[in-house]
């Protein structure tokens, strides 16, 4: 099948989904935002998600429109001259966006759900157009063949960046020099882009969660976090690794290093058809809350020490998310389902049942966090279980993460970046 059937099946798919009713769908692409400093020049455009999930390709201004009763169309903007001389732009194939007004007059009187961004013209239904979002989010779930082969494909330029980083990573160099060596290989290998800013931690810097890469050079002995990958054609990787300076780690980061990473194993193999996503992330709560007591760093029973949400001084993040069509594609509740905002489980990214098709990230991270660790009401609510002066000594030693993205099977879930290594 070419991309032209998959975009037919995709859109076949979400027309049997979606309850429309009596209503009709329509989904804008955006446009692009012009920089500030007035340079003629804008921020990178991309499509908003949905739209591209059901036109296939990125057109600033486009626009898909469906009507149950008489299918699809893909409305498209003139191209002007201006943009064939400055930007080199080619006139797209659809229904000339012109035709919209006519579109929607034919269909006067009838709910208008409105996703993707906002087109000119167009009242949204507010129910409509939540009840369309929720289940459009449903389908994106499911990743079709089309879309495997390219996250494979990300997949495999985000493990040769991470090689030529892994090969870098030495007493001296700087986390933006490491940046640089990754995302070129990304760019080697066949990557449009990065699919998210890149993260790169050494020391200190390898506990906060989203750090920017600086030109702080990583020492001797020192933890570094790399949180990367690459994007092809707007499907992206999400890995992670966390790696330390010089190869040698010492005892505690060894332990450290291990109980992730086990914990991480564990989780995978959770991940089939059915399994709630919150029972996995809890499972590997407990896991990782054991092999802190057992280092010494808390002190009681792993499920009760979760239960009081003393877990969340060092793993303070939801154990993953959907991946795909963007770095957070589909992620989300289930359908019928609200967000739980208990502190257990406000940072968690899904709350939905597992499903064959789906492709997510599992991350587990332990983390020496001052921001947390310092703070007067924590050290006082878990005064009897935390090892405070043994945390003390660690405070400025970062954190471990190690993420892969896994895609759930029916049967033994497949781990789309095991190619990457994940020894320190």
């Amino acid at each position: 099948m070419n991309s032209n059937d998959f975009l037919s099946a995709r859109r076949a798919r979400v027309a049997a989904l979606l309850p429309l009713g009596e209503a009709v769908l329509v989904v804008g692409a955006g446009q692009p935002i012009p920089l500030p400093e007035g340079s003629d020049q804008t921020y990178a455009f991309r499509s908003h998600a949905e739209y591209f999930y059901l036109a296939g390709a990125e057109c600033a201004g486009g626009v898909v429109a469906f009507d149950p009763g008489a299918g699809w169309t893909a409305l498209v903007p003139a191209v002007t001259e201006g943009e064939r001389v400055w930007e080199g732009r080619t006139q797209a194939e659809g229904t000339p966006l012109a035709a919209l007004p006519a579109w929607l007059a034919a269909r006067r009187g009838r709910p208008v759900a409105a996703l993707g961004a906002a087109v000119e013209g167009v009242a949204a239904d507010t129910d409509a157009t939540t009840r369309a979002r929720m289940w459009l989010t449903e389908a994106r779930r499911t990743k079709d063949a089309h879309e495997l082969a390219l996250i494979r494909r990300a997949a495999a330029a985000t493990a040769a960046g991470f090689a030529r980083a892994r090969e870098c990573v030495r007493a001296g160099v700087t986390e933006r020099a490491l940046q640089i060596e990754l995302e070129a290989e990304f760019f080697r290998h066949g990557a449009t882009r990065p699919g998210y800013g890149s993260i790169v931690g050494s020391g200190p810097n390898a506990a906060v969660l989203h750090f920017e890469p600086s030109a702080r050079a990583a020492r001797a002995g020192e933890f570094v976090l790399i949180d990367a990958g690459a994007e092809v054609a707007r499907y992206t990787a999400d890995v992670t690794r966390t790696f330390v300076v010089g190869g040698a780690p010492e005892a505690w980061q060894r332990e450290l290093h291990a109980v992730v990473l086990a914990a991480e194993r564990s989780a995978i193999a959770r991940c089939v058809p059915g399994a709630e996503w919150k029972d996995v992330h809890r499972a590997c709560a407990v896991e990782m809350t054991a092999g802190l007591v057992a280092m010494g760093v808390l002190r009681g029973e792993a499920a009760a020490l979760v239960e009081r949400e003393a877990h969340l001084l060092f793993f303070p993040h939801g154990l993953g998310h959907m991946v795909g069509l963007g770095v957070r594609d589909g992620s989300g509740v289930a359908p019928g389902r609200v967000k739980d905002t208990r502190p257990m489980w406000r940072t968690l990214r899904m709350d939905l049942p597992l499903a064959a098709g789906y492709v997510l990230t599992v991350e587990p991270g332990l983390y020496f966090i001052p921001a947390l660790l310092n703070d007067p009401e924590r050290r006082a609510r878990f005064r009897d279980c935390v090892n405070w002066p043994l945390v003390e000594r660690h405070l400025a030693g970062g954190g471990v993460r190690i993420e892969d993205d896994v895609l759930i099977t029916t049967g033994t879930p497949e781990v789309l970046t095991a190619a990457i290594p994940t020894a320190p």
